[in-house]
């Protein structure tokens, strides 16, 4: 048994102290006043210190509350006593009250009314005051030690990635570019700009280049710009994603993982998307097959929804609760932005392509009890399906009882819709696997290099255009996972573990392989066949708490036109 960590110099949380109340104790409770209800001669106040217990106190005798208001942060020392009203077990008797941090009932915007999920998002630095956002940045909290469990367990090792880097593991080229911009103020020197302090104001505040300033320095002669181009010697990106840099050790430790920030330039306004957001990544050697790279991803997604459904411990019974608190939130529609657990109404989902999604199409929410969907896909083994058979299954369902917006065609994409129809077809999530080479990154493995691969047997797809290539109708050994109400949860593949395939693969991408030449090491010294696979953690979030939009799962969100902290 681990010996215990918790800090003996750290008071007891309100969630600690109502787990055992110590009855008829001198106490003393930090936290923040939730509301106030005074009375001629008793005041009541619900009580929260953000560890997801809240505590009524009581105050007896005329004007012993006065002053106190909702959002104010107070010390109170008192006793706890059997509560002689419904609703609590205990209840808080103060004998004294310190006021910490006074908060004008007037101005401050967190109050107890209906608040939409715009207005909270624009004051994100106050709404982890809100009983839901607070419920759900501990479940977040509490999902991610699940899933570091479950990968110590199998004998994964963390890796910290790195955020900048040269390469764009995806190929899209929607990755924001870096370049260092150095302070003009005159006393200002190089070390600075690296993290020193310094009283010079940035220069990056403004635009040394706008029409708008006739005086601005060209770029040329600007001090701000000096080393832009000599302090890389190539350019530098925000990390799309650590796929390419977490298979560097796996082929020596064999397993690892990381959870990650990654950043992508996509100008999607949808429910799903932001620019700056979460992945859950993990490498695997040795993996030969691509069901048995789908076997330990579900696997691990699985084990992690059963630990929070049926695990007995203190992180997953505050989970839970957490979890029925937020359901009971957004069933009510109390304001806390997100009523019965959709998105809100404050802009529509537009893709790049100039189409639209519903944000608002969660379901899992509705008169069932707030938990099905996890239980159901802890339960059930998750649906595998090939792409070919996918788009058959969606052009027989678009021909005879769905219209979609995009007509599902073989060698493009799947939408947005057509994954949910999927995922709703088959009640659960499902992975679709082997997806034509055109539509994914250069690093996939071919499906014919897959031992278990088996063709399909019914009619083929279409032949090539001519301006297409033969190669244009290949499939390589990849998936996502597609889950009810979002769509694409995660995605992965066998990576392309022969140097000389890989080789070409960049070739034809257009990739320089002198700039992926640490890449092509991999291959050339000692390498296996792996694979690996990588969830939006976000998305994940979003689909066990019920929530309809990723800006309202994460603290501070980021999206095109939006990064106000």
């Amino acid at each position: 048994m681990r010996p215990p960590f918790r800090l003996s110099a750290l008071p007891p949380t309100l969630r600690a102290l109502l787990a055992d109340p110590p009855l008829s104790t001198s106490l003393t409770v930090n936290g923040w006043l939730k509301s106030v209800r005074a009375h001629k001669n008793v005041a009541f106040a619900e009580v929260s210190d953000g560890s997801g217990g809240g505590l009524q106190a009581v105050w007896k005798g005329k004007g012993r509350a006065d002053g106190l208001t909702a959002g104010t942060s107070v010390q109170l020392k008192g006793r706890l006593e059997k509560s002689k009203g419904g609703g609590q077990a205990v209840e808080l008797v103060v004998d004294e009250t310190s006021v910490l941090g006074e908060c004008d009932p007037e101005t401050y915007p967190i109050q107890k009314k209906h608040l939409p999920a715009a207005f909270l998002r624009d004051h994100a630095h106050l709404r982890f005051r809100t009983a839901q956002t607070a419920a759900i940045m501990r479940v977040r909290d509490g999902l991610m030690r699940d899933w570091h469990d479950w990968f110590e367990a199998n004998e994964f090792t963390f890796i910290h990635t790195p955020i900048l880097t040269s390469s764009d593991c995806e190929g899209a080229g929607e990755v924001f570019s870096l370049a260092p911009i150095y302070s003009d103020h005159p006393s200002s020197s190089t070390s600075s700009s690296m993290g020193s302090s310094s009283s010079s104001t940035p220069s990056a505040s403004r635009d040394l280049n706008s029409t708008e300033d006739p005086t601005a320095p060209s770029p040329a002669s600007s001090p701000a710009l000096k080393g832009r181009d000599t302090f890389w010697p190539h350019p530098v990106n925000l990390t799309v994603s650590s796929q390419l840099h977490l298979e560097t050790p796996t082929l020596a430790l064999s397993r690892a993982y990381t959870l990650s920030p990654a950043f992508r330039a996509e100008p999607s306004l949808t429910s799903r998307h932001l620019s700056e957001f979460y992945m859950l990544e993990a490498e695997v050697a040795f993996t030969r097959t691509l069901d048995e790279l789908l076997d330990v991803v579900e696997d691990g997604i699985r084990a992690v929804l059963r630990r929070l459904m049926w695990e007995q411990g203190v992180r997953a019974e505050r989970n839970r609760a957490d979890l029925e608190l937020i359901a009971h939130h957004q069933n009510e529609g109390d304001g806390e932005g997100h009523q019965g657990g959709i998105s809100d109404s404050s802009g529509s989902d537009t893709n790049t392509d100039g189409s639209t999604a519903s944000g608002t199409d969660f379901e899992i929410r509705g008169e069932r009890p707030p938990l099905v969907h996890i239980l159901n896909a802890a339960n059930r083994p998750f649906k595998r399906i090939t792409y070919t058979d996918a788009v058959t299954l969606l052009s027989s369902a678009h021909e005879e009882e769905q219209s979609f917006v995009h007509t599902p065609t073989w060698g493009e994409g799947l939408s947005t819709e057509h994954e949910k129809w999927l995922a709703s077809h088959f009640a659960g999530p499902v992975f679709v696997t082997h997806y034509p080479r055109n539509l994914k990154p250069f690093y996939m493995l071919p499906s014919d290099a897959d031992p278990s691969y088996d063709p399909p047997t019914h009619p083929t797809p279409p032949k090539p255009k001519e301006s297409e290539t033969a190669t244009d109708t290949d499939t390589v050994a990849c998936f996502d996972l597609l889950f009810p109400g979002i769509g694409e949860m995660a995605g992965g593949s066998l990576r392309e573990y022969r140097a000389e395939q890989l080789g070409r693969a960049m070739e034809a991408a257009g990739l320089d392989k002198e700039a992926y030449a640490w890449y092509l090491d991999l291959r050339r010294f000692g390498s296996v066949p792996h694979g690996g696979w990588g969830m939006g953690w976000d998305r994940w979030v979003c689909w066990v708490t019920g929530v309809g939009n990723v800006r309202d799962v994460v603290p501070f969100p980021r999206w095109k036109g939006h990064c106000k902290y």
